[in-house]
């Protein structure tokens, strides 16, 4: 059986690896492609995807891959691997220590099927981590203190290009007292799991390489997440494993506020 975590913890290092070996601006930023999941792939990209998926081949060759860059490879049958090399692309070309690697495994192809999600933050070098009935942890120690506020003091925002952040933001006073932006869907969904902040939304459709890992510490906490926006899928569990960017995300420490989140983005 794959010890994904000590698989997971092996590719760190090897994007350690790529990250010294490219190390400036100018080493990271040229554009090579569009990615499967439709942004620009860097250089950087590019690179840490290529270590990462030669890392998940040495331990594994019977998996469906779902990557950002790649897109999907593989029949889907057996374990599922999706992969965000990089979650936070932009800060780690520009050098902004706000990136992660984000690596959930599954046994089938909707979010209810993951089993085991792993987000690194190179920033703090920060290990969260999940088991699908076992709980949540940071670095090894099982997340059991004190949830998100029951009242909005911290939003974490993701997708923050200034036209989204014009429109939607006014709908949010009220509603929210502060905001904070960290460049990385997976980084905040952790930090509402560890409830350093109250709620989390991303004011562009997401995709499942963005949250698959993430979202499992959310629910193992017992937190909300959901995707409010049409075609909504039955239930958030039932969304599949893919590279279609379908909703918005919002996350809270409980299905109401999660609803409060998206009635006013929609307002």
């Amino acid at each position: 059986m794959t010890d994904w975590l000590a698989t997971c913890r092996l590719a760190v290092e090897d994007v350690r690896g790529v990250l010294a070996e490219l190390p400036t601006r100018a080493d990271r930023e040229p554009v090579l492609r569009t990615g499967m999941g439709g942004d620009d792939t860097t250089a950087i990209d590019a690179a840490v995807e290529a270590a990462v998926v030669a890392r998940l081949d040495e331990a594994s060759q019977d998996f469906t891959l779902v990557s950002e860059e790649l897109g999907r490879r593989g029949d889907g049958s057996g374990t599922w691997v999706v992969l965000d090399p990089i979650d936070g692309s932009i800060n780690a070309k520009r050098g902004l220590p706000f990136f992660s690697l984000s690596v959930a495994i599954a046994d089938g192809w909707t979010m209810d099927d993951v089993f085991f999600g792993y987000v690194y933050d190179f920033g703090t070098s920060e290990e969260w981590t999940a088991t699908r009935g076992e709980g949540a942890r940071l670095n090894g120690a099982l997340l059991d203190g004190a949830g998100p506020k029951e009242a909005i003091e911290i939003m974490a925002l993701e997708a923050t290009r200034t036209d989204l952040v014009a429109r939607h933001t006014p709908q949010l006073v009220g509603l929210v007292h502060r905001l904070r932006i960290f460049g990385s869907l997976a980084i905040s969904l952790c930090h509402l799991a560890d409830g350093r902040v109250d709620a989390v939304c991303s004011l562009k459709p997401a995709r499942s390489v963005d949250i698959a890992a993430a979202q499992l510490l959310v629910r193992e906490r017992g937190f909300a997440v959901d995707l409010p926006d049409e075609p909504l899928p039955a239930t958030f569990g039932t969304a599949p494993l893919d590279l279609e960017g379908r909703s918005r995300v919002v996350a809270a420490g409980t299905d109401d506020l999660c609803a409060q989140v998206a009635a006013a983005l929609s307002a």
